[in-house]
């Protein structure tokens, strides 16, 4: 016979209350709904609630983001014009090398920008153009006259003043107009390609970065290679330029397309070939005139 303690015996449990009694051979754990006490668990090991542990700035900004109502910065203001130069190195390195070498079919805005504009890498690439246009047309200049015992160099420092407005003027305005006619006319054609402002001034910084190169070799007195530099700075520009605003303007009328295109082109054009003929004017080594003395007849004898 089976003895009464034997725990492989099967009983018959007719009240379900009888199993919530305690017993001296069962052990009883109480478990206390934890998360209905957070506060509880917090004094047990020291620690106190307080408002102040909930971040309220955090807490603030993530329901603005939520609500859509996070406000930035106004454009005259500092604060506005910040994020635009927080950038790594490595990202300039790679926006300077796509205006340099354009592929088909790759838009630089789509594959570089990626919808964060910098003014950083625009900005010093003017104002590199700036000083080196004006430091080789003075070296230009220079050599031009080199060994002519009757020239006495002076540095022309209003060539940096000269080459600053027409650069930053370049790098601004025709951004802006080519941005209010693109603003226009996608609302004319609903064209859902777009470009900010800041983005197209972002391409035209960059795109000209390949006439650092070019006006170096412009210190060189030969002609043909300062022409065949200026021409092949003019293709590598302009590619950039019209393959990035190509998408914007496909689907408008052939005549704004072709207009547009050819601004385009004109103004880059224009802004190489003024720098060649105003600050690199002179006349090679080989044209230089040479002053011949001049003989005066008096009386038969000359002198």
């Amino acid at each position: 016979m089976a003895s009464k303690n034997d725990p492989f015996e099967f009983r018959d449990f007719d009240e379900t209350g009888d199993l919530l009694i305690p017993s001296n051979d069962a052990v009883t754990i109480s478990i206390d709904d934890e998360d209905l006490k957070p506060k509880r668990a917090r004094s047990d090991v020291g620690f106190t609630q307080d408002a102040a542990d909930e971040e309220p700035l955090i807490g603030d900004d993530r329901e603005e983001l939520l609500a859509g109502k996070k406000k930035s910065a106004p454009f005259w203001t500092f604060e506005y014009y910040q994020k635009f130069f927080d950038i790594e190195t490595h990202h300039v390195k790679e926006r300077i090398l796509g205006s340099m070498v354009p592929w088909p079919g790759k838009n630089f805005i789509q594959v570089y920008l990626r919808k964060n504009p910098d003014l950083y890498g625009p900005f010093w690439i003017c104002t590199t153009l700036v000083f080196v246009i004006a430091i080789s047309g003075n070296v230009s200049n220079f050599l031009v006259h080199f060994g002519n015992p009757d020239f006495k160099y002076t540095p022309e420092f209003r060539k940096v003043s000269i080459a600053a407005t027409a650069i930053f003027s370049y790098a601004w305005l025709v951004p802006l107009g080519l941005w209010g006619l693109l603003l226009w006319r996608s609302n004319k054609i609903l064209n859902l390609v777009s470009y900010s402002f800041m983005e197209i001034v972002c391409v035209y910084g960059y795109s000209l970065s390949v006439y650092i190169p070019a006006v170096v070799l412009w210190i060189i007195q030969y002609e043909w290679l300062r022409w065949l530099s200026i021409a092949v700075a003019l293709c590598l520009s302009g590619s950039v330029l019209v393959m990035t605003f190509w998408p914007a303007l496909r689907d408008d009328h052939p005549k704004v397309v072709i207009a547009t295109v050819s601004a385009i082109l004109l103004l880059n054009a224009l802004l190489a070939v003024g720098f060649k003929m105003y600050f690199f004017s002179q006349p090679g080594p080989g044209s230089v005139p040479v002053s011949v003395p001049v003989t005066k007849t008096t009386n038969g004898t000359s002198s």
